[in-house]
């Protein structure tokens, strides 16, 4: 079992042919900088859209630019913090500066575990801002642009989670915005008639620095193996006992924006390995 970020390359990337991929049409990427965001630019980048990518990591999203630009992609990087709205207005007009926003995926994202009365509200704050009100908002921003393109189109994705299914102990904040996300989707898609369309991918546990980095820790405590950390506690109720691969989420994210997707008007691409639908 390989316990690290796999290498992305070409061959592992959906490539679709879509009238609309092409590069005078604008992809934002939230979360950039690392995993699946970083999955994502690069998927979209092959798939010949114009990428912006952005990430509160400078020298991460610096990295996933030129990783776009080694595979054949064009992509650009912008540095924003989204807890602030300012960057998050300058993150949609510096899109539009490159052309016409088409596509916004919303995937940046942070964790904290702790009980709901233990959880510190600073914690809580900063994760709604970052994971429920910055896409909400970068929505709003970027649905106009998507309106008054010449064929009124564009598709907005959301990063979910099995989270946003059902819940687990001492992920209060976690659960409450992917459920939340869920709910963003469908809203926005209640109100594009078919043509601005929304939806979510939720997962289970996927190769990104976020949930590797957990295995050492989680394995002393339980004096098991890394290995083990996996089959058994993060996978144990997932038919696949394996962690899904950022690229492989990404690829959803490709199939979803294409016009493959036409009819995934708020509804949720669950990739989970069987955690949440068997028993």
């Amino acid at each position: 079992m390989e316990l690290h970020e796999p290498v992305i390359s070409l061959k592992d990337i959906l490539r679709l042919e879509d009238p609309l991929f092409s590069r005078e049409h604008v992809c934002i990427v939230t979360g950039a900088g690392t995993g699946i965001g970083r999955a994502t630019a690069l998927a979209a980048a092959v798939n010949q859209l114009t990428v912006l990518g952005v990430d509160i990591n400078e020298e991460e999203g610096g990295k996933t630019r030129e990783m776009a630009r080694n595979l054949g992609g064009s992509m650009q990087f912008l540095r924003a913090d989204l807890t602030r709205d300012g960057d998050i207005e300058s993150t949609v007009s510096e899109a539009a500066k490159l052309g016409g926003i088409k596509y916004l995926i919303n995937i940046a994202g942070t964790q904290h575990i702790d009980s709901v009365e233990n959880f510190p509200m600073e914690k809580y704050d900063l994760m709604q801002h970052l994971m429920l009100r910055a896409p909400f908002y970068l929505s709003k921003l970027a649905i106009p642009h998507m309106k008054n393109s010449s064929d009124g189109i564009g598709v907005i994705g959301n990063m979910a989670s099995v989270h946003g299914h059902i819940t687990t102990r001492n992920k209060p904040v976690y659960n409450i915005t992917k459920f939340g996300l869920r709910g963003l989707s469908q809203s926005i898609s209640a109100e594009g008639e078919g043509r601005i369309r929304s939806f979510t991918v939720s997962t289970g546990y996927v190769k990104t620095p976020l949930a590797l980095n957990q295995l050492p820790d989680q394995a002393r405590q339980r004096g098991i193996s890394e290995e083990e950390v996996v089959t058994e506690v993060m996978m144990g109720k997932s038919r696949v006992k394996e962690m899904m691969t950022p690229v492989e989420v990404a690829n959803s994210f490709i199939f979803g924006m294409s016009h493959h997707a036409r009819y995934l008007v708020g509804g949720d691409l669950l990739f989970d390995g069987g955690m949440v639908l068997t028993y």
